[in-house]
């Protein structure tokens, strides 16, 4: 389902909706072919008991995994943001340093943006990423480490840049952390079993007007769809035309090539 991350939001959603609606439908047809409303009329009392006992409980956990997504691709969009950040002020920092180290962490800093934007998180929106994957801020980190403390005069503002540089690294490994996927296969399977047995109850109620019956099922299919392709994308964060968005770290390159 990877591939429909790429499309156009109203598409992708539409399609999926259609694929399902179209399956719930198809079943509702089959079972009114075999069993009439008054049949069905039967059993109402009790599936109508059951019905909302398992509605209860299938929508608490739904509303569960819909906040954690989110709040995992909100945390993904805050990281992202603080490491666009992070390298705006070290950049800023750097003036303070003697050349040749001023000029040296500067580039280097323009080389880590340009190489997070290219290439990071092009892979990570593939799901082929990992720490070790990304050379330009170890090293870039090192030859900080390596520098003469005693030439620079300003020992504090060296000893700042440096927890900077520490966080700079935290926050990627945060944003590749949260490009990873949050909801367990074994979340998906009960949600989508979940779904199908929602859906599969609106057939077993018998209502004269079919016409009516067919809409009430189109409608609960559609929103259990969309909700839980919804979570879906949310928890591919850097995937997809609803990833995170990249300007704050464009942002701060046009920033540092225009300083």
């Amino acid at each position: 389902m990877q591939f429909l991350l790429d499309w156009p939001v109203p598409l992708s959603f539409l399609t999926v909706s259609l694929i399902t609606t179209s399956l719930a439908l198809a079943g509702l047809y089959l079972v009114r072919k075999r069993y009439s409303a008054e049949v069905l009329k039967e059993n109402h009392e009790v599936a109508a008991i059951i019905f909302n006992a398992f509605g209860l409980f299938y929508g608490v956990m739904v509303a569960f995994v819909v906040f954690v997504t989110w709040s995992g691709y909100d945390d993904a969009t805050k990281n992202l943001q603080m490491e666009a950040n992070q390298v705006a002020d070290i950049f800023h920092s750097a003036e303070a340093f003697p050349d040749p180290t001023s000029k040296t962490m500067k580039q280097a800093l323009m080389d880590y943006v340009t190489s997070v934007c290219d290439d990071e998180l092009k892979r990570m929106a593939q799901g082929d990423i990992a720490l070790d994957s990304g050379r330009a801020l170890p090293g870039r980190m090192k030859m900080f480490y390596q520098m003469d403390e005693k030439s620079i005069a300003n020992r504090e503002l060296y000893a700042e840049t440096l927890k900077r540089l520490n966080d700079l690294a935290q926050y990627r490994r945060l944003r590749i952390f949260a490009g990873n996927d949050t909801v367990p296969w074994a979340v998906w399977f009960v949600l989508l079993v979940g779904g199908v047995f929602a859906v599969s109850y609106t057939c077993f109620f018998g209502m004269k007007n079919i016409k009516a019956q067919y809409l009430l099922t189109t409608t609960l299919t559609v929103m259990i769809t969309l909700i839980l392709f919804l979570i879906y994308v949310l928890d591919h964060p850097f995937a997809g035309t609803s990833k995170v968005s990249a300007d704050p770290l464009k942002e701060v390159m046009a920033i540092m090539q225009k300083e």
